[in-house]
Formats: structure tokens, sequence, C-alpha cells
């Protein structure tokens, strides 16, 4: 097929470019060809039409205004596609047909950088894994923000954990097949993890720094790829940190969906979670802060309490909180916005949201000036005025500029002396312009004479159809329309030549003048940077102090020790939706108190009692205040819970086994100083089966081995023995009051076990019809009366039970007439004891 020039150009870009979506500049809209074209007309619901391509061929066609073509990248991207740019370089010609174009960017999941694209409260994370063979390097950036962070685990369920809480959207590999349970784009590419290429990358960008063998090939091949799809220095990625084991509490990705710290189970929103309650900052830079202080708590007491003074200052004092308040609601997106001036493609309403925001700093050094505790002293003292980057772009821009800057009309009068000579000549113009018409109508007595301009014949005379006759004869007609002719003059010619000349060279200018502002403020990122950390630092401190203040909550006692200790805790959560929340004690340890085993019906409160307990341990970690009257957190480091799941049919996995997955995981990994959350073991197999695990966990997790503070919800009575065998285990339950056939439930902690599991009136309660219920409560009686014994008795009285008058054959008969899923726990518990005895 013999192609046109421009085709040849189009499909010899495209073949570097197979596996993504090209958008080729034509004119003022980018354009994709043949099955590109097919793919993103479907997707965008675009029309599909079609361009002579070469003799006798046409090739399918669809576009986009390439002044508005960010929304449809992004919807693009949004579903996994990679959309490679390619831009015009250089102006059409009449002596030069075809143009040069080349790629300017590649954008992919995770290398947006468009603030329009992006949630402005989340970080949007970039990925690199390296497989190690003993270790795991990983590296996450937010090419938007310039954060970058690495670090190395030592096996898939901890790299998961790392997944969880960075959620990144894209992530690149160096070997397949790993299952890492992540929505993300994933990308396999074991060439860009060369050490040698890797080790050297680190270096130029990052200096001499000490990082890990794992993790140097991670940080690699993240940079590369960074580099090859930006198409820029990406030196602004500047300060990694290096995230080491012991800096954070450790939450297992199951633990934060159970304990829905960032986003809510059924419905993966913000709302209704501990971050949405927290969540009271002013700038987009405080609330991606926030997130990650919320999915990241420390471990080091010390800068826990740096933190605890800083919520702490701003807690006391409501008129500094309400100041600083007002110049936040300000401060505008900095680190996005020097991601956009670093890569050019910043405009002049982002240089005047950075004037807008370093305005503020001055007046919050004024207001931070009498400081007291460490971290707002730092923060006053890292905060850099900025004036010099503040005059530059004062002085510069315009207050309102238009959004383009290849149009003119955004550079102060006064700031370019040639501009304003241009902008002068064009005023100029325009009067002469006006002049000529009235001249042109005394001269010709055609009072309807008028002098038009558009970009095809620039600047003409009209004169309707019916004053023809009377055109001077120094008029040259240019273009006959229905109704009236239009001509040109000489005179005409010349000044449209001097207006668009001036008007073009002005244009030009303007942008170049930009383009220097531009570079000298990318040239002070770092500066700009650093303050910008410091307003979402202390954005995050008036947050957690405003929440506190309004809340009721306390600072709680940060200590080295193994003791959580809270007096009138409070969900941070429910409360807000619970007209009359009950404020609960806790008492934990490593002796006494280690393992508070609860008992007490359904919808009691067991499992909001226990993730309470979570949440305030992770609240005072991160240096918030917590819901209590008082609280001492020794720190924890690690906190898992293992909460009800669903089937996973589609890897084949049952609610149970899923269950087993998790108490395994946590059995393998909890230590003496974590905090574990059992809400019910066991319970999706056989009674026998079920009870046996649950004690059985029960018992190891608060031996020796494990030895862990731990809270152990469970609806098998007959574990509350564990009290009497094992120091350390210690009975509650949730207090529940039955009047007649009515529950009422207190959701009060109590010491002690539940005589019972009320479960037949907790269904009433639910709804279930009453001729269920009814049928239920004869059953339960046959039960009862089968067995000899009441559904449920007290740790006292089950300390007298027997089965001295079953004989061997009797107790194989009673089990062949009933059905051991339908027998009482106590039943079944007693039965596998006797027939232990009769064994022996």
């Amino acid at each position: 097929m013999a192609l046109t020039p421009m085709m040849k150009q189009y499909f010899e870009i495209k073949s570097k470019h197979e596996d993504a979506i090209l958008f080729f500049r034509l004119g003022d809209f980018y354009e994709m060809f043949f099955d590109d074209a097919k793919l993103v007309s479907k997707e965008l619901e675009l029309t599909l039409t079609g361009r002579d391509c070469g003799e006798n061929e046409r090739a399918p066609m669809c576009g986009v205004p390439y002044h508005s073509a960010d929304p449809y990248i992004g919807r693009l991207v949004s579903r996994g596609y990679k959309v490679v740019i390619c831009e015009q370089t250089e102006e059409p010609s009449p002596g030069k047909p075809l143009v040069n174009r080349e790629i300017v960017r590649i954008v992919t999941p995770g290398t947006v950088i468009d603030g329009s694209l992006l949630n402005e409260t989340q970080n949007n994370y970039l990925c690199a894994i390296n497989i190690g063979e003993s270790e795991i390097g990983v590296c996450f950036a937010d090419i938007s923000t310039g954060d970058i962070f690495a670090s190395s685990v030592n096996s898939i369920s901890r790299l998961v954990n790392e997944l969880g809480i960075y959620n990144p959207s894209e992530i690149l590999i160096n070997v397949e097949n790993i299952e890492l349970n992540s929505k993300a784009i994933i990308n396999v590419n074991p060439s860009r993890y060369d050490y040698n290429k890797s080790r050297q990358l680190v270096k130029k960008h990052f200096g001499n720094i000490e990082i890990a063998a794992a993790m140097i090939p991670a940080v690699g091949a993240l940079i590369d790829y960074t580099a090859e799809t930006q198409k820029i220095d990406v030196s602004y990625i500047k300060n990694i940190k290096i995230n080491t084991e012991g800096q954070f509490l450790e939450i297992d990705l199951n633990s934060r969906r159970n304990l829905e710290l960032c986003e809510t189970i059924r419905t993966k929103e913000k709302n209704g979670t501990l971050l949405w309650v927290l969540d009271k900052t002013r700038t987009s830079m405080g609330a991606r802060l926030l997130r990650k202080w919320v999915e990241q708590p420390l471990l080091n007491a010390n800068q826990i309490i740096l933190r605890q003074n800083a919520v702490g200052e701003l807690f006391d004092n409501f008129m500094l909180r309400e100041e600083i308040s007002d110049l936040l609601k300000s401060v505008l997106d900095l680190e996005r916005i020097m991601t956009r001036i670093v890569y050019g493609t910043a405009n002049g309403r982002d240089m005047r949201a950075i004037a807008a925001t370093i305005s503020t700093i001055p007046k919050m050094k004024t207001l931070l000036e009498d400081s007291v505790c460490d971290e707002l002293k730092n923060i006053y003292n890292e905060l850099d005025e900025l004036e010099d980057i503040y005059t530059l772009i004062d002085e510069a821009i315009i207050e309102e500029p238009p959004f383009s800057v290849r149009e003119g009309g955004f550079i102060k009068s006064g700031y370019s002396a040639q501009l304003d000579e241009y902008n002068s000549i064009m005023t100029d113009g325009k009067g002469t312009v006006e002049r000529i018409e009235n001249s042109e109508r005394e001269k010709s007595g055609i009072r309807t004479l008028k002098v038009g301009y558009n970009r095809i014949f620039g600047y003409y005379i009209e004169i309707t159809k019916s004053y023809t006759g009377n055109v001077p004869l120094n008029y040259i007609r240019k273009q006959t329309l229905a109704n009236c002719e239009r001509y040109i003059t000489p005179e005409l010619k010349e000044i449209e030549l001097t207006l668009l000349g001036a008007s073009d060279k002005a244009v030009a200018l303007e942008y170049e003048l930009f383009n220097a502002v531009r570079v000298k403020v990318a040239e002070n990122v770092a500066r700009i940077q650093t303050s910008a950390a410091k307003l979402a630092l202390l954005d995050v401190y008036l947050s957690l102090a405003e929440v506190a203040a309004n809340n009721k909550y306390v600072k709680p006692d940060i200590e080295y020790n193994d003791v959580v200790k809270i007096k009138d805790g409070r969900h941070p959560v429910v409360e807000k939706f619970a007209g009359n929340f009950v404020p609960n004690d806790t008492l934990l340890d490593v002796n006494n108190n280690r393992l508070m085993l609860i008992t007490g019906p359904n919808m009691a409160g067991k499992s909001t009692y226990m993730r309470q307990v979570a949440l305030i341990t992770i609240m005072a970690q991160m240096g918030s205040f917590v819901p209590a009257k008082e609280a001492e957190i020794g720190i924890v480091d690690k906190i898992f819970t293992r909460v009800g799941a669903s089937d996973d049919l589609a890897s084949g996995q049952s609610t149970f086994m899923l269950e087993m997955n998790e108490v395994a995981y946590i059995l393998k990994n909890a230590t003496r100083r974590s905090l574990i959350i059992y809400d019910e073991i066991g319970r999706g197999t056989s009674t026998f089966d079920g009870m046996s695990i649950a004690r059985a966990v029960a018992e190891y997790t608060q031996g020796k081995k494990i030895g862990a503070k731990t809270l152990f919800a469970t609806h098998y009575h007959e574990m509350t023995d564990l009290e009497s065998q094992f120091q350390g285990v210690v009975n509650y339950n949730i207090a529940a009051k039955k009047r007649g056939d009515e529950l009422i439930f207190l959701r009060k902690i109590i010491p002690g076990a539940a005589d019972d599991s009320y479960g037949i009136e907790v269904a009433k309660l639910a709804g279930v019809p009453n001729e269920i219920i009814r049928r239920a409560k004869e059953i339960l009686k046959t039960l009862e009366e089968q067995n000899k014994m009441p559904r449920q008795v007290s740790v006292e009285e089950n300390a007298n039970v027997t089965f001295e008058d079953f004989k061997k054959d009797e107790i194989l008969a009673k089990l062949k007439k009933i059905d051991v899923n339908l027998i009482s726990p106590m039943d079944a518990w007693n039965i596998v004891h006797e027939l232990k005895k009769i064994a022996e």
C-alpha cells in the first residue's frame, strides 16, 4: 500500500508503541487511526470517521480537541490503557508539508500528573517490586507530588501488606505469576532491574544514601520507567524515604479492611471510616498526609509524643486554631502544582495559585512565632517565606490569567518594555481601524459600510449589495457573499500587517516570558516543596486538634510497656451515628489480663467494643487524642483482627478456609507486643471441630509462644472455663436483660461469663417471622430434653455436670439420633469429654 508521508510518519511512531493508544497531533486535534480509533471511539463514545491514507485506502479515524484532551486521556488511563502523546514540534509552513512530530509523554495509571484526573485527597502511587532470592525490595513514588519511599520485606504476605498501605495504581515487577491481590495494572519487565544500572541511577539521583541491596533494583526500575514515560529530568523526585522494620505499627491487609481505616468494607467509601472522623483538613496536601498517618501509625514513643504536644498546643488555643484555619483555606496544592511547573505543563493560573499560597506564609509565621512545642517551633523555622518567588510571579502574571498560555493576555503591563510596545501598536491599530471605517463611510457616502476581520482574509471592508454602485475605484474585491461584497485597500492591508505582526510577536513573547518565569520557579522546587510539606503538617495537627476538641477526646499516656488501659473508651466512628453511645473500660497486659474472653448475644456490641480498642490504639500511636476519659497505651508493634469473612469463589476458598488462613497468619506473625482481635473462631464448621479449634487457638495465643494482648469474642460458652485453667485469661460479657420475650442490650462490658446466647431472641429482633421463632423454641425445648440438661449453663454449674449415668453404648446411640450440628455446644463439649473418659 502506497502511504501518504503523514501516514508513514504515523506508522513509524506507532511501531515503537504497539501496546499503547497513540494520540497523534494534527492541527487542533489529537487523532487516532486504525485499531486505536476503533477502540477509542468505543470506549469514549466518539464518532468514527475516516481519512485517506494512501492510494485508494482509507483509515478509520477519531479525534479529540488538543486543548481539552485531558479528560479523554484520563478516562482511558483509568480503564487501564496506556496513552502515548505525540506532538507537533514545529509550526506548519507552506514550503514544508510534513511537520516534525515527537513523543512528548506516555501516560499510564501510575504516571498521571494532571490534578483534574487525580483524587486530590489521595496519593497516586507507582510501584516497582524486585523479587530477590531472600528479600523483596519495593519502591513507591507519587510522581504528581514527588514523594518516594523504599523498603524491603521477607515474604509475599508482607509485600501484600505494603501494597495495602500504598494502594498503587500501577506495579512494575521483575517476575511473572506472583499473586499480589492487587487491582493495579501490572507490568512485567525483568530487563529494567539490572543491578549495576540501577545502582548508578540511584547514586546519580539520590547521592550516597544507605539503601539495602534488594531495594536498589526496585528504586532504579522506578526512576528509569518514570524518566522514560515522562520524557523529562525527574530530579524533582529527590528526597527518598527508607522505611525500616520497627518504624511503623504493622497492620495487615485484612485488619485494615476489618477496622475500616480509610474505606468501608461494603461501599469502599471514606464516609464511615476512621479517616472520615479525623479528617478536617483544609488543604489537599494535609488530607494526603493525614491518610498516611492513619495508614502508618508510629512505634517510636518520642515521635508520638512530639505529635501529641503539637496537637495539644492547638487543642488548648481556640483562637489560634481559628486564625490558622482561615489562612489554610487559601493554601492550594503546592505539591502537585510544582510538579506541573517542573513538567512544563503549568499555566498562568497555576502561577497565581503559587503566589496566593506563598502570600499566606508570612502571616502563618506570625501566628506561630510564640509556639512552645518543638513541632510547631520547627514548622515556624522551616517555613520559607519565598519572597523572591512571590515577587517574580506577582510582577509578571496578571491576577486572573486566561487558561491557555499560547494565546497571550496574561503578562502584566510594565513587566516587559518590548511587550508593552507590541500591545501599544495593537491598541493604536484598533483605533486606526475605527478611524478608517469612519473615513471610508464619509468618502463613499455609504453609511452601512463596516470594517471586519477573519483569520482567512484578514481585515476587509464589507458593503451590502444595494450600495455596490457607490464603491470607490481603489477598492479591490476579495469575496462575494449572498448579501454583500468584501473589499480590501492598500492602506487596510498595511495596517493589517502591522497589527497581525505585533499580535503574533506579542503572543510569542508572552509565552517566552512565561517560560522564563516557570524555569525560575522550577529551579526553586526544593524550597517550595519544603514549605508545602510544613503547611501540610500544620494542617494535620490542626485537624486532629479540632476533632479532639469537638469530640471530647483526651491525650493518651504513651508508654514503652505492655499495658493498654482505657477508661470510658468509645468507638470514634460508631458514636457519630449512635444517639447515646455507651462507653466501656479496657484493661489488657501480658500478665494477669492477657486474654479477654468475651461472651454475649449477637448484636450486643462485642465487635464494636473490640474494634474500638484497636482504633483507640491506632489513634494514640499516630499522635492523635483518643475518645476516652483516660487512656494509657503501651506501644503495640502489630495489630491483627480476625473478623467474619465471605466466600472467595474465584479462588475456590470457602468462608471457613479464609478464616483459617487469617488465623494461621496471626499465629505465625504475632509477638508478645501485638494486639489481637478474634471475633469468633470456628463458626464455619461443625460444633465439635469449631469449638476445638477456637479453644486451641485461645490456649496457644495466651501461651508462652505468643502471650499477646488479646480480645477473643465467642459464642462457645464452654470456653469460659479457660479463666480457671490459665492465668491471664479473664471472662467478660456484654450485659443484656430479658423481660419476657423482649431482649434489651445494655452495651456494657462487665466481668464474668454470659449465661445465654439469646440466639432466638436476637432472631426475633432481626425480624424473623413469628412462626419460625415459635418453631425454633419448640425445637430448642426438644433438644434440651433429649440432652437432659439446660441448653446453656453457667461456669459454676458446668463444674458439677457429669455423664456418670451414660454408658458407652448409650452415648453412641444418642449421637446417632442427634444431628451434631444442631445440638448445643455445651452438650457437644461434655459428650466429647465423656467419650474421652470411656476411652481411657
